[in-house]
C-alpha cells in the first residue's frame, strides 16, 4: 500500500487510483462511516444490518427438534429439493420474458428507423429519422427511469448488492417482489431503449429475488397473499435459495449452469456447503433448459428441440473447410493473448476508475437532488447515446464491398441464426449498392448480434472503424454504468472487448502478416480480457465462456488471459462490482485479513460499551434499552456481586437473576457430583464403591469453586438494581463492573416477547410467564415488529420478562488473547452476526460485530497498535 504513495503513483495517476488511504490519521479511520472531504474515499457505514445465518439453539427451537425424526427430515430434504427446482424455473420463465418483449421492442424500433433512413437517404430527411429514433429511445430509457423511482435499488445490475446479501449484509429492499418487477421491466426498456447496458446481469439479481421470495410464499407488496407454509422461515434457508437463485440467473444469461454455480460460488456466496453445491447446479441446469426449451419453440417452432440454450449464446467456432491453414488457435498465439491479457487489465482498470469518480460525482451533484434530476440525467444519456450512434454510422461508418461470407454467414454463423437474419443484420445505411456501412452494422443491431458479427464475419470491419467503435462504445458505456436504469455490464464490456480483440486480429493479419490467425478467437480473448479487466472473475468467468462457445480448446487461453488481466487490474484498483460496494459503505468481509493484522487480539478490536439485559428484566428498562440503542442484539448476564444474599431477601426480581445465576454455572465439582449420581445407576457395587469412597456429598448450602473465586477476587460493586437500565451517566467502575455472561438475545426477539405479552407480575412465578412456540417466534419474519410502534399503552411497566427461555446459551465465544485471524475466520465461515469475547471465568468484556472487522477498521487498530509500542 505504501508503494503507491511513491514510484508506483506516477503509474497509478493514469487511471485515477493513486490511493488517499494513507493521508488518513487513525481518528479519521475510527470514525467510521464518515467521508474525508478531499477524496471522498466512503468508509464503511455503521447502519447496515447484518443477517442471521448462526441458528439461535433456544428453548422454541429445541422443542422442534424434539418432534423432529428421520421421517420429517427427508420430507424437508423434498420440500428443499422442489423449491430449488421451481426457482429454476421460474428464473427461466423471468429470462424468456425478458428475451420476448425485448427483441419485439427492438424489432419495432429497428424496423422503423431503417425504413425511414432508407427512404431519407435519397430525400434528403435524415433529421426526421433521427428524431424517430431518439423518440423510441427516449420513451424507452423514461420508463425504465420512472421504474428505478418506484424502487431505488431496482438501479443497476444488482450484482453488488446480491453480492452484499450472500456476504451476510441486509441491504432493504433488495429481494423484495417490487423489487423484481421494476427490474425486469426497467431493463426490458432500457434495452430495448439504446442504451450500452446489458439484460445478463440484472438476470443474476431477479433470479436471486425469485430464490429469496418463492419459498416464503408470501410478499410484502401483496399482503393479502398468505399462505400456511411453515419452512425455510430463517435468513439461513434463505441465503441458500439465494445462491441457487443467483446461479439460475447466470445460467438462464449465458446458458452455462456449471459456470452459474462457480459464479455463485466465487463471486456471490461466503458460505457454503456440499449438500449445496448439488442444489444449485439442479437449479442452473433448471433455469437452462426451460428457458431454452421455450425459446426454441417460439423462435424456431420445434418444441423441444433444445437449439438456444441461453439469452447470450457465442456460436460454434469453426475455421472454413476451405481455408487448410487455419487453426483456432496455436501454442504461438499463446503469447499474444498474454499481451491482451495486459492491455485488457489496464483498459478495464482505466473504465473502473472513471466509473468510479462518475459514481462519486452522482452522489455529490445528483443524488442530493429531486429525483427528477436522476430521470433527466438518464434521458440526457440517452440523448448523447443516440446522436452519437446516428452521427458515427452516417459521418465515420466505411462503405465495404459485400463478399459471399457476408452476405450467408460461415457455417458456424448458420447454426444460431438463419441466413435471412445475418442479411439483416448487415446495415447498408449511407452506402451505395453492393455495399454495407460496417459502423452501422455494430451501432444499429441488438448488442448480441454485433458480438455475433464481431465473432463471426470474416473481413467485414476497417481497423479504423473498431478503433473508433471502441473508444465510443467504451466512454459511452462507462457513463452509462451507474445511471437510474437497470443495467448491466457484461454484454457491453464482451462487445468492447470484442471490438479490441477483433482489432488486434486486423492489425497482426495486415500489417504484420500472420495470415494463419482465426479472427473470432482473437475477438474472444478480447472479450475476456476486457471482460475479466473490469470484473476480476476468474473461475467462474472462464467456465462461462467455455460454456458460451461450446468449444472446451478454449479453456486454455481464457484462463491465462483472465488470470493475466485480473492480475493487471488488481495493481491499480479493486473490480467494479467491489468499487460499487465501497461506494454504498457496505461493510463487507474479504475472504480472509492480511498477515499483519494477526498482531492484534480480539480485546484491541472489540467493542468494550456494552449494553445489556438480564435474564428477569423489567418491560420498563426493556423498553428504554431498545428505543434508545440501535443494537440488534443483547449479552444476557448478571453481575457478580458480594454481598448477593442481601440482595435476595426482599427482592423477587434480583432473587431470580441470582438464583438463575446460581443453576447455569457449571463448575468441575458440581458437575463431577452429577456424574457420579449418574454412575450409581449401574449394578456394579464396586462403582458404587468407588463412587461413595472417592465423591463425598458436600452440603447443599457449600458454595461452589468458582463462586468462592468471584467472591474473593471481586469487592462489591455500586448497587444497581436489575430493573433499571444502564446509563451514560455510569462511572467507569459501574460500566465495567463484572458481568457473567449467560447467553445473546436478539433485537427482533425482544421485541416479540413485547408485542406478545410475554411477562409475568413480581407476585407470580417466572413459569406463570406464557410460551411462545418457534413458529410464533418466527412469524414476522423477515419483517419483525419496530420498538417504536409498538403501543405502550398494553404493556404494564412493573411487569417481568424472562428472557432465558427465548436466547442463544451457546453462541459461539472467543478470549480476549485470540488472533484476529482465527477471530475473521470463525466470524466468516460460520457466518456470525455478533461474537461476544468472554474471559476465563465466563465474564464478557466486549463484543465484535461485522464492522469491528473491516479492513478499514483493522487497519485503524493497527495503526493505534505500533503507535503504542
Amino acid at each position: 500500500m505504501a508503494g503507491c504513495r511513491g514510484s508506483l503513483c506516477c503509474c497509478c495517476r493514469w487511471c485515477c487510483c493513486c490511493g488517499e488511504r494513507e493521508t488518513r490519521t487513525p481518528e479519521e479511520l475510527t470514525i467510521l462511516g464518515e467521508t474525508q472531504e478531499e477524496e471522498d474515499e466512503i468508509l464503511p457505514r455503521k447502519d447496515y444490518e447484518s443477517l442471521d445465518y448462526d441458528r439461535c439453539i433456544n428453548d422454541p427451537y429445541l422443542e422442534v427438534l424434539e418432534t423432529m425424526d428421520n421421517k420429517k427430515g427427508r420430507r424437508y430434504e423434498a420440500v428443499k429439493w422442489m423449491m430449488v427446482f421451481a426457482i429454476g424455473v421460474c428464473t427461466g420463465l423471468v429470462g424468456l420474458f425478458v428475451d420476448f418483449f425485448v427483441r419485439l421492442f427492438s424489432q419495432l424500433k429497428f424496423g422503423v428507423v431503417q425504413t425511414s433512413v432508407e427512404e431519407c437517404s435519397q430525400k434528403g430527411c435524415l433529421a426526421l429519422s433521427l428524431l424517430e429514433l431518439l423518440g423510441f429511445n427516449l420513451t424507452f430509457v423514461f420508463l425504465a427511469s420512472l421504474l428505478v423511482l418506484i424502487e431505488p435499488v431496482a438501479a443497476g445490475s444488482g450484482i453488488p448488492e446480491i453480492k452484499c446479501y450472500l456476504n451476510g449484509v441486509k441491504v432493504p429492499g433488495i429481494v423484495r417482489l417490487r423489487t423484481l418487477l421494476c427490474k425486469v421491466f426497467g431493463v426490458l426498456f432500457s434495452v430495448a431503449g439504446g442504451l450500452f447496458v446489458g439484460k445478463e446481469g440484472p438476470m443474476i439479481h431477479s433470479g436471486a429475488v425469485v430464490g429469496a421470495g418463492l419459498p416464503q410464499f408470501q410478499s410484502i407488496s401483496l399482503r393479502k397473499i398468505q399462505f400456511n407454509f411453515p419452512y425455510f422461515r430463517s435468513d439461513r434457508d434463505k441465503r441458500d435459495f439465494v445462491s441457487a437463485g443467483a446461479a439460475a440467473g447466470v445460467a438462464a444469461a449465458f446458458g452455462a449452469p456449471i459456470g452459474g454455480t462457480l459464479f455463485s460460488l466465487e463471486e456471490g456466496s461466503s458460505f457454503w456447503n456440499q449438500g449445496l453445491t448439488w442444489k444449485v447446479l439442479f437449479c442452473s441446469m433448471a433455469a437452462t433448459f426451460t428457458l431454452n426449451f421455450f425459446r426454441s419453440g417460439i423462435q424456431f417452432g420445434s418444441w423441444g428441440s433444445f437449439q438456444l440454450p441461453g439469452l447470450l449464446n457465442f456460436g460454434e467456432f469453426k475455421c472454413s473447410d476451405s481455408d487448410k491453414k487455419c487453426h483456432l488457435w496455436t501454442a504461438m498465439d499463446l503469447g499474444f493473448f498474454v499481451v491482451m491479457g495486459v492491455i485488457g487489465g489496464l483498459l478495464g482498470a482505466t473504465f473502473n476508475c472513471l466509473n468510479k469518480r462518475l459514481a462519486k460525482y452522482r452522489m455529490r451533484n445528483v443524488h442530493p437532488k429531486p429525483k427528477l434530476v436522476r430521470v433527466l440525467e438518464s434521458l440526457l444519456v440517452s440523448l448523447v447515446t443516440t446522436v452519437v450512434v446516428f452521427m458515427a454510422s452516417m459521418v465515420l461508418g466505411e462503405c465495404r464491398q459485400m463478399s459471399s461470407s457476408s452476405q450467408i454467414g460461415n457455417d458456424s454463423f448458420q447454426l444460431q441464426v438463419t441466413s435471412e437474419d445475418v442479411n439483416s443484420s448487415i446495415k447498408t445505411f449511407f452506402c451505395p449498392n453492393e455495399t454495407y456501412n460496417d459502423m452501422a452494422t455494430l451501432f444499429f443491431n441488438p448488442q448480441e448480434f454485433a458480438i455475433l458479427q464481431l465473432f463471426h464475419q470474416d473481413g467485414t470491419f476497417s481497423p479504423v472503424t473498431l478503433a473508433l467503435f471502441f473508444a465510443l462504445y467504451f466512454l459511452l458505456a462507462c457513463w452509462t454504468y451507474g445511471t437510474s436504469v437497470p443495467s448491466g455490464l457484461f454484454v457491453p464490456s464482451l462487445l468492447c472487448g470484442a471490438a479490441f480483440g477483433r482489432l488486434v486480429a486486423n492489425v497482426l493479419k495486415s500489417y504484420i502478416g500472420l495470415g494463419h490467425i482465426y479472427s473470432g478467437t482473437f475477438a474472444l480473448i478480447g472479450a475476456a480480457a476486457f471482460l475479466g479487466g473490469v470484473v476480476r472473475m476468474t473461475i467462474s468467468l472462464t467456465v462461462i465462456l467455455i460454456e458460451s462457445t461450446n468449444e472446451i480448446t478454449y479453456g486454455l487461453p481464457i484462463m491465462i488471459t483472465l488470470m493475466v488481466a485480473k492480475w493487471t487490474g488488481d495493481f491499480f484498483n479493486k473490480g467494479i462490482y467491489d468499487i460499487h460496494v465501497g461506494l454504498r459503505g457496505v461493510p463487507l468481509l474479504e475472504w480472509e485479513t492480511e498477515v499483519e493484522m494477526d498482531k492484534l487480539r480480539a480485546s484491541d478490536i472489540m467493542e468494550p460499551n456494552l449494553t445489556y439485559v438480564y435474564p428477569h428484566t423489567r418491560i420498563q428498562s426493556l423498553v428504554s434499552i431498545l428505543r434508545t440503542t440501535v443494537h440488534h442484539a443483547f449479552p444476557v448476564v448478571t453481575e457478580n456481586r458480594g454481598n448477593e444474599k442481601e440482595f435476595m431477601k426482599g427482592n423477587q426480581l434480583i432473587s431470580n437473576n441470582i438464583k438463575f445465576k446460581k443453576s447455569s454455572i457449571v463448575t468441575r465439582a458440581g458437575e463431577q457430583r452429577r456424574r457420579s449420581q449418574s454412575m450409581k445407576s449401574y449394578p456394579s457395587s464396586e462403582l458404587r464403591n468407588v463412587c461413595d469412597e472417592h465423591v463425598p456429598e458436600e452440603p447443599a448450602e457449600k458454595e461452589d469453586l468458582l463462586q468462592q473465586m468471584l467472591e474473593r477476587r471481586y469487592t462489591p460493586y455500586p448497587n444497581l438494581y436489575p430493573d433499571q437500565s444502564p446509563s451514560e451517566d455510569w462511572t467507569m467502575e459501574e460500566r465495567f463492573r463484572p458481568l457473567t455472561f449467560h447467553g445473546l438475545i436478539l433485537r427482533s426477539q425482544l421485541v416479540t416477547l413485547l408485542v406478545r405479552g410475554v411477562c409475568y407480575s413480581e407476585s407470580q412465578s417466572s413459569a406463570s410467564q406464557p410460551r411462545l412456540s418457534y413458529a410464533e417466534m418466527a412469524e414476522d419474519y423477515p419483517r419483525y415488529p419496530d420498538i417504536h410502534d409498538l403501543d405502550l399503552t398494553l404493556l404494564n411497566p412493573r411487569m417481568i420478562v424472562d428472557v432465558t427461555p427465548y436466547m442463544n446459551p451457546s453462541p459461539f465465544t472467543v478470549s480476549p488473547n485470540t488472533h484476529v485471524s482465527q477471530v475473521f475466520n470463525l466470524f466468516r465461515t460460520m457466518g456470525l452476526r455478533h461474537l461476544p469475547v468472554v474471559n476465563a471465568v465466563g465474564e464478557i468484556v466486549g463484543i465484535i460485530t461485522r464492522h469491528n472487522l473491516t479492513f478499514e477498521f483493522l487497519h485503524a487498530r493497527l495503526r493505534q497498535h505500533y503507535q503504542t509500542i
